[in-house]
């Protein structure tokens, strides 16, 4: 039995010494992750962000001052083109047009007697019983009389309109999307309209105003296939296609960017207006192709890798094929 422990210990120091070398020649030895090369479809896609509008959108205001007196319409209330929608304190407006109407007579009043005096001044000077001066005279206030009807029945017209403009209807079919007043409360239209409704043509059609990077602009055309999606629906996507590349570029802090409008369909009234869209615009599609991995294409083998973890400069490449050991 003595005899027999050399030779177990230079078994179990052989097996010992085999199972070193093993594991370095495994340690040293490249590991490759293979994956198989597919054909399919590949995108070429542009993105940006933008804010889904309305294509018709109307500011309803009015033209004249006062307090409003009742309210025909809300939010969400579908109107029709002429359809009354706000109603101003005509009170005010109808005594105006009540006083121009009593001044426009009193100036066709005055009309008629210059005409009476005009005639009998031109019979009196016919027969030689009237100066030149007074003929004159008479004329000239006929002539007066003629102007002031005039200025006082463009004064009633301007009353009637005013008149007219206390009741406010809506300009189009379509939804109120915005109610900016309440019953009572006062607008002045001394400046501009004061805005009391906006109301949108038809939600159904809508489109994204987004803006696209000087940079993509290029490779932006109309007719462009449209992918976004809204933060509301996070797992739908939806369609459209650009209508428009606007020229006007729009620069924020030296940023600049083109307004690039987007034409969609909404039949279900999911998207609203002010909602923000994640758009990609599909600039190059190709069918069949063949696809490899990204990974596949971009190699660092560990000791490249391990030497530039120190290193405050940061060093990559990128080549096709598969890594070469050692190389």
């Amino acid at each position: 039995m003595k005899r027999f422990v050399p030779w177990l210990v230079v078994i179990v120091g052989l097996l010992i010494i085999a199972f070193v070398v093993r594991q370095r020649r495994t340690r040293g030895a490249a590991n490759y992750q293979t994956a198989t090369v597919t054909r399919g479809p590949i995108t070429q896609a542009v993105t940006a962000t933008g804010t889904l509008n309305p294509v018709v959108n109307v500011q309803v205001g009015s033209q004249v001052s006062g307090n409003i007196a009742k309210l025909f319409a809300d939010f969400n209330s579908q109107v029709k083109a002429g359809q009354v929608v706000a109603q101003i304190d005509p009170a005010l407006f109808q005594a105006t047009v009540t006083q121009a109407e009593g001044d426009l007579a009193n100036a066709q009043a005055a009309l008629e007697l210059a005409r009476v005096n005009a005639k009998r001044t031109q019979d009196l000077f016919a027969r030689k019983t009237s100066s030149q001066a007074d003929l004159d005279q008479a004329m000239a206030n006929l002539h007066q009389a003629e102007a002031n009807v005039k200025i006082k029945q463009g004064a009633l017209d301007k009353a009637k309109a005013d008149l007219e403009h206390c009741t406010i209807t809506s300009p189009i079919d379509g939804v109120v999307i915005s109610r900016s007043v309440d019953v009572g409360q006062t607008v002045a239209a001394s400046l501009q309209a004061p805005v009391i409704f906006q109301i949108a043509n038809d939600l159904t059609k809508m489109q994204i105003d987004s803006n696209v990077a000087e940079a993509d602009v290029g490779v932006v055309q109309v007719g462009q296939d449209v992918d976004f999606t809204v933060d509301a629906f996070p797992m739908r996507i939806f369609h459209g296609k650009v209508v428009q590349v606007r020229n006007a570029p729009i620069t924020v802090q030296n940023v600049v960017t083109y307004d690039t409008v987007i034409g969609v369909s909404n039949p279900d009234l999911k998207l609203k207006p002010g909602m923000t869209a994640n758009v990609s615009i599909i600039v190059a599609h190709k069918d069949n192709v063949l696809e490899i991995k990204n990974a596949a294409l971009r190699y660092r083998p560990a000791e490249a890798a391990a030497a530039e973890a120190g290193s405050t400069s940061s060093r990559s490449g990128a080549r096709q094929g598969g890594p070469r050991p050692g190389g």
